[in-house]
């Protein structure tokens, strides 16, 4: 007990150092979060002037607060989202998610043919880089204020799409995977389907009685049900075949359209941001760099092209819901982050059969998601140089 106390108190230490340093050097939390996991992790560097860097293990606790993490992110994505929004643009949000896959996966495909990965390669590839990170978008987000710009609806309703997209993709891998079927596959994403629509249908149409059913007076109080209904939700969302991300999301825009959104903004929002930490800090646990540099090249490879093709993709589905060519460029810039999707599909690729995708997916995985975190997030923060060449349009 003693030693996960530790590893937990050095976890929070190294966050907060990485924090102060970002900060003080004005850029984006996440990035220092990731570097500051890989440092204090079981992996190299291991000691620094014969001082002894393996301080925190990847156990049950970062695990399960970096899981928290992720479903608060999405619960304040959702929470800045109507879900009116959503069903009344479903055409315009299945061709953004249209375009964007067939950009993306068309790049993927071709990388893993290029890298001699075969077929059953491609489909993971595809998976690792289509998806956006849904996490460290929405933070990266909030932190450079772009959650009321118009540019915002457009990148999250791609990243609803995404998400939607995923929980078929991973149904349908986990079954080649596990040697299960198609149609057992099928009957997840059903299942998944009705679930997702019960959960839209309760924010659409449940609004006034959640508000009811929350507007307690203790902040205490208000503070445990609003945590522990979405995490409840969550958890029962992966024990139906859907990420506990989407749920999360969806659980957030019932309460959208309540008067409750400034108090949980206020009250909820630094523990977001404590678990949020711990799930970036998570990565970089996980980021084995002697591993992920015997793939180097194919993950340069993969972050070139695929930064490439969501930004094109990205600016295509900005201009398709009529934004300026600015604002557009900014949607592809908004996208560009990976994470933990591609950590999904990284974890069955390891139980692949294939010796040449169980050796290689996983480190590219990892690598991948690492450069693009820290490019997504780096995109985000500086994006006015990057738009530079568009200033003169409108905004």
């Amino acid at each position: 007990m003693a030693g996960v106390l530790f590893e937990t108190g050095v976890a929070f230490l190294a966050l907060a150092l990485a924090g102060a340093l970002a900060h003080r050097f004005g850029q984006s939390v996440i990035p220092a979060y990731i570097v500051a996991g890989i440092i204090v992790g079981p992996y190299v560097p291991t000691e620094i002037a014969g001082v002894s860097l393996q301080l925190v293990t990847h156990g049950e606790f970062v695990t399960t607060a970096a899981e928290l993490g992720i479903v608060l992110l999405l619960f304040f994505l959702g929470l800045e989202f109507d879900i009116g929004y959503l069903i009344s643009k479903g055409r315009e949000l299945a061709l953004l998610g249209s375009v964007d896959f067939l950009v993306n996966g068309a790049i993927g495909v071709a990388i893993a043919y290029a890298f001699g990965l075969g077929p059953l390669g491609a489909v993971f590839v595809v998976g690792i880089v289509f998806v956006s990170s849904s996490a460290i978008i929405t933070k990266s987000l909030t932190d450079a204020g772009w959650l009321a710009n118009p540019e915002s609806r457009t990148i999250l309703g791609t990243l609803v799409v995404e998400d939607i997209i995923v929980a078929v993709y991973l149904a349908v891998l986990a079954a080649i995977v596990g040697g299960g079927t198609l149609e057992g596959a099928a009957r997840s994403v059903a299942g998944s389907f009705c679930f997702l629509a019960a959960l839209a249908l309760v924010a659409y149409y449940g609004s006034d009685s959640v508000e009811r059913v929350f507007d307690v007076g203790p902040d205490e109080l208000f503070v445990l049900r609003i945590v522990g209904v979405a995490v409840a939700v969550g958890a029962l969302a992966l024990s139906v075949g859907v990420s506990e991300a989407v749920a999360a999301f969806f659980v957030g825009t019932a309460f959208s359209t309540t008067n409750l959104v400034e108090r949980i903004e206020h009250l909820v929002m630094p523990l977001r941001d404590i678990f949020a930490a711990v799930f970036f800090f998570a990565i970089g646990l996980d980021t084995d760099l002697r591993v992920v540099a015997g793939v180097a090249l194919l993950v340069a490879v993969a972050a070139l092209a695929t930064t490439a093709s969501k930004l094109a993709s990205g600016y295509a589905g900005g201009r398709l819901t009529g934004l300026s060519a600015r604002r557009s460029a900014r949607v592809g810039i908004g996208l560009l982050a990976r994470g933990e999707f591609s950590l999904i599909v990284a974890t069955l690729a390891a139980a692949s059969t294939v010796p040449a995708i169980r050796e290689t997916v996983p480190p590219f995985a990892v690598g991948y998601v690492l450069v693009m975190s820290i490019v997504g997030t780096l995109a985000i923060a500086h994006e006015g140089v990057l738009t530079s060449r568009l200033a003169s349009e409108s905004s």
